[in-house]
């Protein structure tokens, strides 16, 4: 197992007046079960997240602070040592509930991983009721492996540590992935989200308008926008700007410039990429890109 990437920005300028700033580090891990996991350092002062979702699970542990989030349509707050978790595909926001800010350690294992790390195979989908897990034990757990992973002095250590927190995550706390019951509005709601993405992400760099994805739809623009957000948590031009982002996180690994990232999926240009990948991801495009080449380099050279 390697640490291959990693890195750190200050999102906001020094506060004069004392207060908390906001400073990330982004850590890549590769060759946990076969694959690469992306690890989160954060401290957030003042920065709220803009809503957007992940396709892997976020699983981490407040270590510092209150943190407040909107999910599944209702506002939960996260203190020290408590459990956060996300599921794949939900909508979700996250920032400071007080002045002196947070600080979490967070995880993105896939599902693959998640349920490699139980007895039930890769067959079973861990789901989870609740966020905010108030569990003090399992969230120094996760702290402890979060670090030996970052550090990457002991691999073996690091996934194993790993391994055993989420085995525990899961059986502590997971049930099983409800059944999706067809038709009905839901059912057709989850239908109309899921072709309105499609067609979005097929049309990436020149999207359809809203009326043109109703019309294909044999939608209303209103109707087409209900079901969209009961699905999804955020209107489609939300979903597809942090879409874009998540594209534009690939490439920039990949060791593209952002101004030419910006044009490749669909930004305006470079400054609007920027707005974008700092309220979804937390830092500016080129610290996430020169973080990532710089910790490549030393790996090579080393």
């Amino acid at each position: 197992m390697t640490r291959i990437a990693g890195g750190s920005g200050t999102s906001s300028p020094p506060d004069p007046s004392g207060g908390a700033v906001d400073q990330t580090l982004w850590t890549r891990v590769d060759g946990v079960q076969g694959s690469p996991l992306d690890l989160l350092t954060a401290r957030i002062g003042r920065r709220h997240y803009a809503p957007h979702i992940h396709d892997e699970y976020a699983i981490g542990v407040t270590v510092a602070g209150l943190e407040t989030m909107r999910y599944r349509g209702e506002k939960i707050y996260s203190g020290a040592g408590s459990v956060v978790v996300v599921e794949p595909g939900e909508a979700h926001t996250g920032g400071p509930a007080l002045p002196e800010g947070f600080a979490y350690r967070c995880f993105y294992p896939d599902a693959e991983l998640l349920s490699a790390a139980t007895s039930g195979g890769p067959s079973a989908l861990p789901h989870f009721r609740e966020a905010i897990i108030d569990d003090q034990g399992l969230g120094e757990a996760l702290r402890l492996a979060h670090r030996a992973l970052r550090l990457g002095e002991d691999p073996l250590e690091g996934e194993s540590r790993l391994l055993s927190v989420l085995g525990t995550l899961v059986a502590r706390h997971a049930v099983q992935t409800p059944k999706i019951v067809p038709g009905g509005r839901r059912g057709d709601a989850g239908r109309i989200a899921r072709a309105v993405t499609a067609r979005l992400s097929d049309e990436l760099l020149t999207p359809p308008t809203l009326a043109e994805v109703a019309d294909g739809l044999e939608l209303s623009r209103y109707q087409l926008l209900r079901a969209f957000r009961d699905t999804v948590g955020m209107p489609p031009y939300a979903w597809l700007a942090q879409y874009r982002v998540m594209r534009a996180r690939t490439l920039l690994e990949a060791g593209h410039r952002p101004a030419e990232v910006a044009a490749l999926v669909g930004f305006a240009d470079q400054a609007h990429l920027t707005r974008w990948f700092r309220r979804v991801v937390g830092v500016t495009p080129g610290v996430y890109r020169n973080s990532v080449q710089d910790s490549m380099v030393r790996r090579i050279a080393s």
